[in-house]
């Protein structure tokens, strides 16, 4: 039985207008005191052996456990049935936020000296198999033209026509849009459908985006983040993307000496379990922060720096926002001055805030109620609507208040 799209439409939907033209970053940065934007080495240092301190303690701790379990059967098994997901678990949050420092580097906010930042971003983006300077130019691109139709680097919308064509959507004499296939008809919009959808997201997304350029622009055969030839990347870079190749081989060499030395179970358990969970986070924190009814896609005439970081939603993960340094409830602001420490984020929030009045944006509602109504209503946009355009639904519904425009 298909579910009504009735329940994604609450009755309090956020109404943020379009932010006017002339609001410009100057204006914005004016509020912020001068302070938030001053980068320090050992400050972040600090934060991240911190996390690496964790990062060791969880693995030390579930080596305890594990050797120290009880012999008899049934109890050893209910020990190893809590303990390991209970470490993955864990383990995966501290490791994003790991990932999230090396995000810092790629943006320059680690420190004041971009030899140091791309060092320690290359180490530790390798270590979680990411091409660091590949990611770092892409990832740049993505920052300047957020929601921006043609220029934007992740997460990009489908337009109408090529959604139909590429999830096989008819519309009979009836006028009622349907999948060809039953199976794909029945499934949609219920929790089944939309469980399985997000889990391939959510695990397979992330290695997607990096090998074919899964949800990027549409730069054909060849675009993807280990190719120093690819369109994504001058001429100028290519030795930046062969760096980061090597970066990545040595990782993924490093991983296989480790499968040689202490084997597969050990090398799955303590690390690429968490890993893949690491990955999760990643995509769903990203798609969360530009994938939602709420916020439109720009043409290009349409589009201004400002309207499009202001195309970024902040969200309250709990002590997940502690955990990952507050690259989700503090996003906005990220997206305003990239450059910026995210240890001065929350303050720099507050005061942009004062501001942008209107025109920020904060969803309230929980993690879960996001993604599936994300899910649920961001499949495409209708270029017939003009240079400012709002996610609809495959039955071409959409959430965002007419007046918005």
């Amino acid at each position: 039985m298909v579910a009504s799209t009735q329940q994604y439409r609450p009755d309090n939907y956020p109404t943020v207008p379009i932010p006017p033209l002339d609001l410009t970053i100057r204006r914005i940065r004016a509020a912020v005191p001068p302070h938030c934007f001053k980068r320090n080495l050992l400050t972040s240092l600090r934060h991240l052996a911190l996390d690496l301190l964790m990062v060791s303690a969880l693995a030390l701790l579930i080596n305890y456990i594990d050797r120290n379990a009880p012999t008899q059967a049934l109890l050893r098994t209910l020990v190893t049935v809590i303990a390991w997901p209970t470490y993955w678990w864990w383990q995966g949050a501290v490791m994003t936020g790991v990932w999230v420092l090396a995000h810092e580097c790629g943006h320059q906010a680690f420190s004041p000296y971009k030899s140091v930042n791309d060092a320690i971003g290359l180490v530790l983006h390798s270590a979680l198999f990411v091409p660091y300077h590949s990611w770092r130019i892409t990832h740049s691109q993505h920052h300047k033209h957020t929601n921006h139709m043609t220029d934007d680097q992740v997460f990009v919308p489908s337009n109408r026509d090529h959604y139909n064509s590429s999830h096989g959507i008819t519309v009979p004499q009836d006028g009622v849009r349907r999948y060809k296939a039953p199976l794909m008809e029945a499934i949609e919009e219920t929790p089944l459908g939309d469980l399985f959808g997000i889990f391939q997201m959510l695990t397979f997304g992330w290695w997607a985006y990096l090998s074919a350029n899964v949800s990027g622009q549409n730069y054909g055969k060849g675009a993807n983040h280990f190719n120093p030839r690819a369109v994504m990347f001058a001429d100028r870079e290519y030795w930046n993307i062969v760096v980061s190749d090597l970066g990545f081989v040595s990782a993924l060499a490093t991983l296989f000496y480790s499968v040689y030395i202490f084997g597969v179970s050990a090398v799955l358990k303590y690390y690429f379990i968490p890993y893949m969970l690491v990955n999760g986070w990643l995509v769903l924190i990203t798609y969360l922060q530009h994938s939602d009814p709420a916020i439109p896609h720009y043409a290009p005439k349409a589009f201004t720096f400002v309207r499009g970081a202001l195309c970024s939603v902040d969200r309250d993960y709990g002590i997940y926002n502690i955990l990952h340094h507050h690259i989700g409830d503090t996003h906005v602001v990220h997206h305003l001055f990239s450059q910026m420490p995210f240890y001065h984020a929350k303050e720099a929030t507050q005061a942009v805030k004062s501001v942008l009045g209107e025109y920020y944006y904060k969803d309230t509602t929980t993690i879960f109620q996001a993604l599936r109504r994300s899910w649920a209503y961001c499949k495409f946009v209708d270029e017939k609507d003009g240079e400012i355009m709002f996610y609809r639904n495959y039955k071409m519904e959409m959430l965002a208040n007419e007046k918005r425009r």
